[in-house]
């Protein structure tokens, strides 16, 4: 029987310091559950004739295929936007669209840069939002790589995490993810591309298990996880500066062989190879970023179950 909780205000899925170990740890196992069942060929119409409106300010692929078949999976139906297409290229407000948008679909996804701006649609949205990306933070990222993590090697909370590279959105939800499971998280970036005070912040809620250096030999030492991304994400006009600064965080065999015997490599993708990681390892054994990058499909149809408060079978 279907665990379905009624809600009188819409269930946002913005960012993980938003939630409980306990809350998110449920979504994770719930993830597991469709996961199995998709392996044996078996789709539950758990969000039958529901619709989800995703909205894209950059390019995705991982974000917008996955949101898509897994709404499509659950029995659901997608509408694919760009601000260029909507009436946000005229400057109609975020809070506008959003209360438009409530009357017409069950869910937004949104992928936009400006956090405030997703917190100016989720606060006039009366349907769920889910935070598909912003430059501060993306949590479903984090939840496919702890599912990840969680299949090839156990519990994250016994796992000891290096960052090595600059510090971005999805290091960001690390971080918030590390303070409620426990794990041991160790960030390496250069002072150049560090955390901002913001950041710096919540580096220190998060506890003596979250730690920063400017060194990524110090960091991956006996790490069981090695994590990187790219240099130059969206929206960043200073590409040969960064690459300048951050080429000895490069992760490559050296730099992996001084991580655990066992230690796994992730990058949520698209790597640009050569830079922040070597052919070597993003292809070598250690790498799961495909499994990665697989997980996204399967965690985000469990938020979306989660949002119209589905939490089980």
């Amino acid at each position: 029987m279907t665990g379905i909780t009624n809600f009188s205000t819409p269930r946002h899925f913005l960012t993980l310091q938003d939630f409980s170990a306990e809350t998110l740890r449920g979504i994770l196992d719930f993830s597991r559950d469709l996961k199995t069942l998709f392996a044996k060929g078996e789709r539950p119409p758990l969000l039958q004739d529901k619709v989800l409106a995703m909205i894209f300010e950059r390019e995705s692929t991982r974000t917008r295929v996955s949101f898509d078949v897994g709404m499509r999976q659950l029995g659901g139906q997608t509408l694919m936007l760009t601000g260029q297409e909507m009436q946000l290229a005229r400057e109609e407000t975020l809070a506008d669209t959003a209360r438009v948008m409530s009357r017409y679909v069950d869910a937004i996804m949104i992928r936009i840069l400006d956090n405030d701006d997703l917190l100016e649609l989720a606060g006039a949205s009366s349907v769920p939002v889910i935070n598909g990306l912003t430059r501060r933070s993306h949590p479903c990222q984090v939840m496919a790589d702890i599912l990840t993590y969680e299949e090839h090697r156990g519990p994250i909370g016994e796992a000891k995490i290096a960052w090595v590279g600059d510090t971005n959105n999805v290091m960001a939800s690390w971080v918030h993810a590390s303070a409620l499971f426990g794990n041991q998280f160790t960030i390496a970036c250069p002072e150049e591309f560090g955390p901002d005070q913001a950041m710096l912040a919540d580096i220190r809620k998060a506890g003596a298990n979250v730690k920063l250096t400017e060194d990524p030999h110090e960091a991956v030492a006996d790490a069981d996880l090695v994590i990187t991304d790219t240099w130059v994400s969206m929206g960043d006009t200073d590409a040969s500066e960064r690459r300048k600064v951050l080429k000895p965080y490069r992760v490559d065999t050296r730099l992996m062989g001084e991580a655990g015997k066992d230690a796994l490599f992730m990058h949520c993708l698209p790597a640009h190879r050569g830079d922040e990681v070597t052919d070597e390892v993003i292809d070598g054994p250690r790498s799961v970023v495909f499994d990665e990058a697989e997980n996204r499909l399967h965690v985000q149809k469990a938020i979306l179950c989660w949002v119209f408060g589905i939490e089980a079978l």
